[in-house]
Order: structure tokens, then sequence, then C-alpha cells
């Protein structure tokens, strides 16, 4: 604390290099945390799901419908205590980038298989007995202002047309295996309206022992395995990693992306500080003059530099905690649960220091070692 003074004159001799350093330092960090929550919530969402619950889907992938003919054997495998199915529907609202997931469900059994949805009785009663009826998740209906009553119209994609749907029930979400930003419709109106065309996507079972869970996934695929739908009966968190495989290896990509940031950063806080260093070569000759030793000069120009990428670290981080916390943000339904873990806080400060460390190291350790003629000789 005794030259923190000095420190922060050194800081600010030059006000809008160091501001600049600081904001990009910031940027960066804000970059890191966005897209290492984009990792961590894509990991998470694949650890969600009842053990009770397997899904059963097609081995060739889960955009192959399976026919509906199977749900009478399914029902008839041992240990399954209670069955339902749903699907795809894949509709846009107004514009592409309304995206939000739709799934056409039977709904008789699915809410049953699912008490995590949590709705009203009367809008539960209000939904079964309308075939155009849909319930909708709280996310949804703030995101796009819709109210209880109100006629939704979607244009189909993988099913032509436009699909209007009257939302009955407001749902929210009992455990993190629930999505609030869904809407959820009567498989039979999707069934008629596509001339019988539609097939279910996945079936849903609920067992009576989940330590059995790897024997009845066993026994259902061999039901079907030289069929001409063969399928793959898991885990919920594995058929939640299926969706996730979508989109690619993302893992990679974004510590592609963000290594290349923060790597930019380093280069842009080292210049600062090189800069910085050089414009006080005659000030660190009169230090040196006047007592101060090598080691406190290099500690001094180190803590400039951890100044600024800690300043700057901390407001990225939390400037990214508070605003994704703030706004909800979830992708339009891909990142649901979006959020900025303290595990990332920490890291980005811990990164944050590391920047401070390094980019200094360079002009601390020159500081620390420059002679007393040299300097003068240079300033001369």
């Amino acid at each position: 604390m005794k030259f923190a003074h000095l420190v922060m004159r050194n800081l600010f001799r030059n006000k809008r290099r160091t501001l600049l350093t600081m904001l990009s330092v910031a940027v960066a960090l804000f970059l890191f945390a966005t897209l290492r929550s984009v990792n961590t919530t894509l990991r998470a969402a694949a650890q969600v799901g009842s053990e009770s619950r397997l899904i059963i889907a097609s081995a060739m992938s889960i955009v192959f419908p399976l026919p509906r003919s199977y749900l009478g054997r399914i029902q008839a495998a041992p240990n399954v205590k209670a069955t339902t199915w749903a699907n795809w529907f894949g509709g846009i609202y107004q514009d592409r980038k309304n995206f939000f997931p739709q799934f056409a469900i039977d709904a008789e059994t699915y809410l049953p298989m699912y008490p995590e949805i949590i709705l009203p009785p009367d809008q539960k009663q209000a939904f079964l007995a309308e075939r155009t009826a849909a319930i909708v998740g709280e996310r949804l209906i703030k995101r796009f202002g819709w109210k209880l009553g109100q006629t939704v119209t979607l244009s189909g994609t993988i099913f032509p047309g436009d699909w209007s749907f009257t939302i009955r029930g407001i749902y929210r979400a009992g455990s993190p295996a629930v999505d609030e930003s869904t809407m959820l419709f009567h498989y039979a109106y999707l069934d008629e309206r596509s001339g019988r065309q539609a097939e279910p996507g996945w079936f849903v079972i609920r067992l009576d022992d989940p330590s059995r869970a790897a024997d009845v996934a066993s026994t259902i695929d061999a039901q079907f395995k030289n069929s001409s739908a063969p399928t793959k009966t898991g885990t919920e968190r594995a058929f939640q990693a299926g969706f996730i495989s979508m989109f690619g290896n993302v893992g990679f990509l974004v510590r592609a992306i963000g290594s290349a940031v923060l790597f930019a950063i380093l280069l842009v806080a080292a210049n600062s500080m090189m800069m910085s260093a050089r414009e006080r070569i005659g000030e660190v000759a009169v230090l040196k003059t006047v007592g101060f030793t090598d080691g406190l000069l290099f500690g001094l120009v180190l803590a400039e530099a951890g100044i600024i990428t800690i300043v700057g670290g901390l407001l990225g981080i939390f400037g990214a905690k508070v605003l994704f916390a703030a706004s909800h943000f979830n992708a339009g339904g891909f990142l649901q649960g979006f959020t900025v873990a303290w595990s990332t806080v920490g890291f980005g400060v811990a990164i944050a220091l590391l920047l401070g460390l390094v980019s200094g190291a360079v002009p601390a350790l020159q500081a620390a070692r420059l002679s007393v003629v040299q300097a003068l000789r240079r300033v001369a």
C-alpha cells in the first residue's frame, strides 16, 4: 500500500490508453464468459432427466419417425408402467428468427408422464377438451406477450400449411428437464390435418423399476432390430445428448474462438505495457538512483498490468453474469437455462490475473534490469 499512489499516478498518466486497454480486456472476458457458458449450458442440458423414464427413438437418427404400430409391443415389454409419444412440429411464428420448440403430444398420456409440467387444473381441462388447443411455457408467454384464449398461427415446415392453435394453458417448469419456451399441442390434431401422415418422433416409457432400465432397453431394441425402423432406447440424458450432438462439435469451436480472443487481448495488453514502460525509461533511472531496488520496480510495473487486466476482467465477467441473468437469454430456446456459472466467473478472474502477469512480465523485467547509465544515455 505504501506505493499505491505511485502506481495509480503511472496508470493514469495516459488515461485514454489505460481506459481503452481495460475496455479491451472487459470485452474479451465478456466474450469468454459467454462462450464458456454455452458449453456449460449444453453439458448441463445433457445431464437432466428422470431415471425412471426411457426414450425410444430411431436408431438411424432422431429426425426419423417411428411407426405408431410399435406402441402395443412397447407397452407389452417387461417393467413398462406407462407409455406416451411426441413429435417435433417445426412451425414458424411470423418470422424464422422467432424460433421456439413445438411438440405434438398425446396429451392424455404425456402430461401424467411429466408431472414436472405444472399446469392449473382448470387450464388442463380446457386443453384436454379442445383439439386445436395448446399449452405454452411462461417464458414463451413473456417473450411474445401472448394471453390465455389467444389464437396463434404457425406456418408448417415439415407439415405445410397454416396451423392455428388456441392457448388454453400456461405451464411452469417443476424441474430443469422441462423447457418453459415450448408449445405443446394435440397429436390428434396434427394426425388429422396431415391426412394420417404423422408418426411418433419418439416414444417415452416409465419403468416400475429404474434399475431394470438397461434390460428393458435391450429387450425393446431387440424386437425391432431387423425391422425397417430399428430403435435405439436410452435414458433422457442420452436423448438430450443426441439433440445436442446435432449442433456439431460446439465445444471445440467455442474453445478455439475463446482462445483466439484471449491471445489477441494478451498482445494488446502487452503492447500497452511496453509502450508505457518505454515512455518512463528516464523515470526508472531516477527511481533507481534514489534507492528503488530492482525487485521493487519489477513489482510496481507488474502491479500496473495486473490492475488494468483485473479491473477490465471483472467488468467483463460480472457484466456478462448480470446481463444474461436480467435478460433471461436462452438463444430462442436452444440454450434453455443459460447462465454464467460462478465457476466461469472464478475461471475468468483467474484468466484476467494471468493476463496481467504475462503482459506485464516483459516490461517489468526490462525495468528491473535497466542500468542507470544506459537509461540516462537513451534519454539524453
